[in-house]
């Protein structure tokens, strides 16, 4: 329940790419969230309004149907009032424009003019009407008048044409939404460097050692971390498909890989935000320096092959049994520069008896902030959606159970209420 009794507002204009906001309406009430539809005329070209009712489970506020009386809040200016956001998807290249200059000939028109807080706006046209100029100049405007902007995608239109200009995946507009309904100030602007999956240490151009993490954790923490406004980076093996675009992602294989692109990665973190001028803000960039972060989640190998070979190795030279050698590996979260990081460490389990004073050593040894102990057993496996994990930090401990992505949000709740208090 994702966006639990959140108020969204969607409006829907006359667009071809009308049918993928039914599959958006249906992520928002999965999610928790009460949907409330704006159509415009054209709109109703495409899509019979009771489609939208049926979906969304309340009534279409349409030129025919608004309704003055305060109980309802059914007319273009109450209904702004009742929604937390307001999501414009698709927008037509006749909605675009008119919005940015003031127009409020319709109801969606009129109720955008009244909105004050943050509105969503997913473009859907031609190619030619989209990177128009003066349509380029009107989503420029949007942007600096409390509009964010979700870029369309390049593909084959109905036209036929192949360019830009189809509405952006549904995903991608749930994932903007959420950002906006979710984010906190703590995390906005701050940097956060994650590790995920399990390292692939090379036998030879074949073969590799490896271990059963699936780096869903490492996923499921970097989109909570996006949603909360963190400028997320993870640096991972696998596990890292269908994340939100604006995630930096780093895919490696072998744990030296990992070492080295983590170093590059907290020492760009180390360097802040610089963010970017607007007309209605400064016309000079500002550093904003917020401590970042560093969650250590991947399940590093602790041996490696002492002579990985190139090539293929021979079955036939090797003979019927195989004495593979092995050497330790380097401890990456001990190595790392961690001075000015708050940092997080992952213990996996599987000795209940043993499993907390190993998580309480690694905190000490490793000099950690705190360390998410998961004691693995068969409800709680590697690869599963599910995750049962206790955050031990140097004076409290919490424990959570549930699904992963629901989890990664509670324990970013609890480090934030603890580490707030730092700075």
């Amino acid at each position: 329940m994702l966006l639990k009794n959140k108020k969204i507002l969607v409006g829907v204009t006359g667009s071809i790419a009308i049918y993928k906001t039914l599959d958006l309406i249906r992520l928002y009430i999965k999610a928790g969230a009460i949907v409330r539809v704006i159509m415009t005329d054209s709109a109703k070209k495409f899509i019979n309004p009771i489609t939208f009712e049926a979906i969304s489970q309340n009534k279409v506020l349409s030129e025919d149907t608004e309704n003055w009386d305060k109980a309802q809040d059914y007319n273009h200016i109450d209904i702004g009032k009742w929604s937390d956001i307001f999501v414009i998807a698709p927008a037509s290249a006749n909605t675009i424009n008119a919005i940015a200059n003031g127009l409020a000939n319709n109801l969606l028109l009129q109720t955008a003019l009244a909105y004050p807080r943050m509105k969503l706006i997913a473009p859907a046209a031609n190619t030619n009407m989209l990177k128009n100029p003066i349509t380029q100049a009107s989503l420029k405007m949007l942007k600096l008048c409390n509009y964010e902007i979700i870029s369309s995608q390049t593909k084959e239109l109905v036209c036929k044409d192949v360019g830009d200009g189809a509405m952006a995946d549904v995903q991608d507009i749930f994932d903007a939404t959420c950002k906006e309904l979710l984010k906190s100030e703590y995390w906005i602007n701050r940097k956060v460097v994650l590790s995920g999956g399990g390292t692939i240490e090379r036998i030879d151009d074949v073969r590799y050692i490896s271990n059963f993490s699936s780096g869903k954790m490492a996923s499921s923490l970097a989109k909570a971390l996006y949603y909360k406004g963190a400028d997320v980076c993870l640096v991972s093996s696998r596990g890292y498909e269908n994340l939100p675009k604006d995630i930096h992602i780093i895919k490696v294989e072998s744990s030296n890989e990992m070492y080295e692109y983590l170093v590059d990665s907290l020492r760009v973190a180390k360097k802040g935000i610089l963010t970017k001028p607007t007309l209605m803000d400064s016309s000079t960039p500002t550093l904003i320096l917020k401590q970042p972060f560093l969650f250590m989640v991947a399940a590093v190998s602790d041996y490696v092959p002492t002579f990985p070979q190139e090539g293929k190795l021979k079955k036939e030279l090797i003979g019927t049994s195989w004495n593979l050698e092995l050497k330790q590996n380097m401890d990456i979260l001990k190595s790392l520069d961690k001075e000015g990081i708050i940092t997080i460490g992952f213990k996996a389990e599987m000795d209940e008896t043993t499993a907390l004073n190993s998580a309480t050593r690694m905190l000490e040894n490793k000099n950690l902030d705190g360390v998410c102990l998961n004691i693995l057993n068969e409800e709680n496996s590697f690869g599963s959606v599910n995750n049962n994990i206790e955050l031990i930090l140097k004076n409290n401990s919490y424990e959570f159970k549930g699904a992963k992505l629901d989890i990664s949000l509670e324990i970013l709740e609890k480090l934030q209420n603890e580490f707030s208090l730092y700075e």
